[in-house]
């Protein structure tokens, strides 16, 4: 099985997971704090296994950071709504 063709297995389970926790019926910053995580995961999967980033470990360090700390800053803003 290749990189690729995983990665797409990953992110459609991660879907799977973004799915069942909005049908939960979680709610407040459990949820937010999930739907975040789970953001940040796929988004990192997808800039580096189908961008290619994987190729470029400097630009993918950056990237992920940029990420984390834009996921960050929403996780703030939305506990602190």
């Amino acid at each position: 099985m290749s990189a690729l063709t995983r990665a797409w297995l990953w992110l459609i389970g991660l879907s799977l997971a973004s799915t069942a926790l909005a049908a939960s019926g979680l709610a407040g910053p459990a949820f937010v704090l999930g739907v975040l995580c789970l953001a940040g995961v796929k988004a990192h999967l997808i800039l580096t296994r189908y961008l290619g980033l994987s190729a470029a470990p400097a630009w993918a360090r950056g990237f992920d950071l940029v990420l984390v700390l834009l996921l960050a800053l929403f996780a703030v803003l939305a506990l602190a709504a």
